[in-house]
């Protein structure tokens, strides 16, 4: 079997925000957020998957949104590229998805909680060892909850996950292991196809089962990634090689100014040294000694 590959922003979207497979997107909320415990038993799919539109797909997978029975608002992202302002379009998008549940003249107290979870393929947090962090309101000095906690940022870095497939213990291991190492397997391992919907969720990734336009659209996605990436490098490398050749080109001015500096130094001292034999002539001369006849 060829499995598709569940971080890119397609294939995650057609795995978790299927309305035909709910189970497998609570599966995993539930491993993420509630530590595998089973606190949801239902929800809502906002912005289901839909098959592509080849014309324009760049714009067509962005996210998964979810509603749960206590209506909370779930914002589900796989985020393959670190860019610039990534983190306040995080912050954005959950404040947004917070503000927006009102209509002109409702009461406050109508809003509900919004939880943004957000799966990155590269370091966000380098200072914070852990594959999940969890983020909410608190007081700065003595770190005490804000009294309503209804917004909260979590996240799941991927490259800090190194387990290995018999080292997985957790359901949250298990659904973090298939999103990153998914696309390298040829069958479902057996401890994972103990989880009825993390077997399904293979069987979604499974290019057997998926159509022509749907593979063209992965296969477009993956370009454009590809692209993005090699545009990111070439940017970097760019910056590197030109900060050398500032580098060179200030220690080059550098040089100079020294070299200047140097030459006022010693052009000052034999100045001072000048000023010093005639001082030394002129006593002589007062003492009625010619400085020549020494």
């Amino acid at each position: 079997m060829i499995f598709i590959n569940p971080k890119t922003d397609f294939a995650f979207k057609k795995i978790f925000g299927s309305e035909q497979n709910p189970d497998i997107l609570i599966s995993f909320l539930n491993s993420l957020l509630y530590g595998g415990h089973p606190r949801i038993t239902e929800l809502e799919i906002i912005n289901p998957y839909l098959a592509p539109k080849i014309q324009g797909i760049k714009d067509t997978f962005l996210d998964v949104k979810a509603k749960l029975t206590d209506e909370t608002t779930v914002i589900i992202e796989m985020q393959v590229l670190n860019l610039s302002g990534f983190e306040k379009r995080i912050l954005y998008n959950a404040a947004k998805a917070y503000s927006i549940q009102l209509q002109p003249g409702d009461d406050y107290t109508l809003l509900n909680p919004v939880i943004g979870l957000t799966l990155t393929d590269f370091e966000m947090f380098e200072d914070l060892p852990q594959v999940i962090s969890n983020f909410v309101l608190k007081e700065k000095n003595l770190l005490t909850d804000y009294p309503i906690n209804d917004l909260e940022l979590v996240f799941v870095e991927l490259p800090k996950f190194t387990k290995e497939l018999e080292e997985l213990e957790t359901l949250a291991d298990k659904w973090i292991y298939f999103i990153k190492c998914a696309r390298g397997l040829e069958t479902i391992p057996e401890t994972m196809a103990q989880v009825p919907e993390i077997r399904k969720a293979f069987e979604v990734a499974n290019q057997a089962n998926m159509s022509r336009e749907e593979l063209e659209a992965l296969e477009q996605r993956e370009m454009y990634i590809h692209d993005q990436r090699n545009a990111i490098k070439l940017a970097l490398r760019q910056g590197i090689e030109q900060g050398i050749q500032l580098g060179r080109e200030q220690g080059i001015q550098l040089g100079r100014e020294q070299e200047k500096q140097r030459t006022r130094e010693a052009e000052q001292l034999a100045q001072q040294e000048r000023q010093r034999a005639k001082l030394l002539e002129e006593r002589l001369r007062s003492l009625g000694v010619e400085p020549d006849s020494l």
